[in-house]
């Protein structure tokens, strides 16, 4: 056996040894990059659709709920909240809900598939703040016309019950409707749409 020959064994062994070595590496280098491509769980719950058990909110209370990291708010409204809807849209910059963004199922004065249940995005649409629930009826820093509603403390927006905005504030349309659905009497599932008969 000649030099020549277990020098070429030897170069042969080290070049396929640095091959393995070398994909082995690159595996492990590549494997957490391309996961890092799929959102974490954390992601995933985020966006995923929240349940939530209305049978105990009392009527003219309204909740708060976290879906895809907003506020949601669930107001169970009375009748006599309710009828008042009607006295402020002379006052409301987008009555029907025209330029606003709803589902087609939330359409109207109540803005919601079951009137007495309003589920509103609680986010300003001017600058994002979150409205403050002011469901008392002519308070002194609101007038003696305000029928209950949202109030934006950034800029003074005005919402009524319905989460439609009033003429002359800074925001340009009413605040958002999730989609959402009743999975039964006492339980909506927000961030799935309602199915339309």
């Amino acid at each position: 056996m000649s030099n020549d020959d277990v020098n070429s064994g030897r170069r042969r062994f080290l070049t396929v040894a640095t091959a393995v070595v070398g994909a082995a590496g690159a595996v492990g280098v590549a494997v957490p990059f391309v996961k890092s491509w799929s959102p974490s769980a954390k992601a995933k719950a985020a966006g995923a659709p929240v349940k939530v058990d209305i049978s105990k909110i009392s009527l003219g209370e309204m909740i708060v709920v976290e879906w895809r990291g907003k506020p949601v708010y669930i107001v169970h409204r009375s009748e006599e909240e309710l009828a008042s809807l009607a006295k402020v849209e002379g006052r409301l910059s987008d009555p029907e809900s025209q330029r606003s963004v709803q589902p087609e199922y939330a359409m109207g004065e109540a803005r919601a598939i079951k009137p007495e249940f309003a589920v509103l995005v609680g986010l300003c649409t001017h600058l994002g703040c979150a409205p403050k629930f002011r469901p008392e009826l002519a308070p002194a820093d609101l007038g003696a016309e305000w029928l209950g509603g949202f109030f934006c403390p950034c800029h003074g927006s005005r919402f009524d019950l319905s989460g439609r905005v009033y003429k002359g504030v800074p925001a340009p349309t009413n605040l958002d409707v999730p989609p959402y659905r009743y999975e039964s009497d006492s339980v909506i599932v927000i961030g799935e749409d309602q199915e339309v008969a």
